[in-house]
């Protein structure tokens, strides 16, 4: 990445933060593919942990590269491509047996739909604060509050052509499928309000939310963001009773 491009990301981090009034910065993920070199710069978590964790420990400041041998859920793993489905949760057993579906079928559904990609297709994710970004994100996953992440919505899609949007979600895998995984197929912004796993095993907070931005939106959502902030953002935050 030149030197240019690293200086458009820092200013795309701060023009979200400062405009929405982020507590957090965005998170660059970029999935690590099968015959690419893993990226300098990134330093290896020293026990094995979630994504869901690896994307709150980035938002905090880390640089981190988790590899197969360094992902604590196989559940998320296997959604990004980097190890098989494991038996029990591809029959619905595991999230069965965490009280979140009234049944094995039912848990086994979820799981049939969810988005996911090849297996060994990924070898490792690379997660960072966007500012400091070493390689090219695929997606930027920002969390935040409700009021701050409807913004987002409005500048990925409406801003510019109007219509419609359609979010897709699940009870769990909220940071790996559905904010990490759905906008790198889809190539659209999703939006999650987390889940099980994450809200168990990391330190987002109960009223914090999670939206997953393909790159390839980021600039034109950036833009509609600075605009927005210069008139409709302000002025809602101005309660009129």
């Amino acid at each position: 990445m030149d030197g240019d491009r690293v200086a458009t990301l820092e200013e795309m981090s701060k023009i979200l933060v400062e405009v929405l009034g982020l507590k957090y910065d965005p998170v660059a993920i970029t999935l690590i593919k099968k015959g690419q070199q893993a990226p300098e710069g990134y330093g290896q978590p020293d026990k094995p942990i979630r994504h869901c964790q690896a994307i709150m420990r980035a938002r905090h400041g880390e640089s981190l590269l988790v590899p197969l041998d360094k992902q604590a859920c196989p559940v998320g793993a296997s959604s990004l491509g980097i190890v098989p489905i494991p038996e029990k949760v591809e029959s619905g057993e595991f999230h069965y047996n965490l009280g979140m579906y009234s049944s094995q079928e039912a848990a086994r559904n979820m799981i049939r739909q969810r988005p996911a990609l090849e297996t060994g297709s990924v070898i490792a994710v690379a997660l960072s604060p966007l500012a400091k970004a070493r390689i090219e994100p695929d997606v930027v996953v920002v969390i935040g509050t409700p009021e701050q992440i409807y913004w987002l919505l409005p500048a990925a899609t409406t801003f510019s052509v109007g219509g419609r949007i359609t979010v897709e979600m699940a009870s769990m895998q909220a940071s790996c499928a559905d904010s990490t995984v759905l906008p790198y197929i889809t190539g659209k912004v999703n939006i999650s309000l987390g889940c099980f796993g994450c809200r168990k095993t990391t330190d987002i907070a109960p009223e914090h939310m999670l939206v997953g931005i393909p790159m390839s939106k980021m600039e034109d959502i950036v833009e509609a963001v600075k605009k927005m902030g210069e008139g409709p953002i302000p002025k809602s935050r101005v309660k009129v009773m």
